[in-house]
């Protein structure tokens, strides 16, 4: 059975459309917010993929991405995509 992705389109720095696709949506208990953390499927320097991460609210129509500002948040996010990154390294091993 194939999973789902689920897509968005940005206007980049540049003025050019970009599909990205939507790896995880989450609300933090500690600071009450909604975050949504996707990619646009580029790659950095070290061949590592790209991944962006805003606030949204989801109960509105039109979703508008807003800038993270803490590092309490910024901290938030990171933990959570390192404890995604250690699930699939040890799925991976067990495979």
């Amino acid at each position: 059975m194939k999973e789902e992705t689920m897509t968005f389109k940005v206007i980049n720095d540049e003025g050019k459309e970009v599909e990205c696709e939507v790896l995880f949506t989450f609300e933090s208990d500690e600071t009450k917010k909604n975050y949504i953390v996707y990619t646009d499927n580029t790659l950095d320097e070290e061949g590592n993929t790209k991944v962006y991460a805003s606030i949204y609210n989801p109960s509105e129509d039109e979703t508008k991405l807003l800038p993270i500002e803490t590092d309490k948040e910024w901290k938030i996010i990171e933990t959570i995509l390192d404890e995604l990154q250690n699930e699939t390294a040890n799925n991976s091993e067990v495979a």
